[in-house]
Formats: C-alpha cells, structure tokens, sequence
C-alpha cells in the first residue's frame, strides 16, 4: 500500500486539517477502490473505515491488532 507524504505545514497551522485530508484522501480512494473490487459494498466499506478510525484514534498499538 502506498505511503502518506508527511505534512507541509506545521500542527498548530490553520490549515493543518486540509493538509491531512489532501494527502490521506488517494489513499482511502485506493482503499476503497480495493474493497469494492473485493466485493464489499463502497458505502459500507467507508462507513466501516469512519468506526474503525474512531475506535483506534484512542487505542495504542497493541490494541489495533
């Protein structure tokens, strides 16, 4: 899988947030693109990638295993 670019502007910059959504967002498309040519329904697959984010945005590496 492809890998994020890092960050061009600092975290406490204003727009850090659009930062972060321009380069994440080719990467959830191809994400996407590989569960829907899997099988999985898109919307689906996005809703399921929307809690599974929530649920490891607190979780330590141990715990996303």
């Amino acid at each position: 899988m492809e890998r994020s670019r890092r960050p061009l502007v600092r975290r406490t910059d204003f727009n850090y947030e659009t930062d972060c959504r321009a380069a994440l967002a080719p990467l959830v498309d191809g994400l996407l693109d590989m569960a829907e040519s899997a099988g999985w329904d898109r919307r689906k697959a996005a809703y399921t990638l929307m809690f599974l984010s929530a649920q490891r945005v607190g979780a330590g590496k141990e715990e996303r295993k």
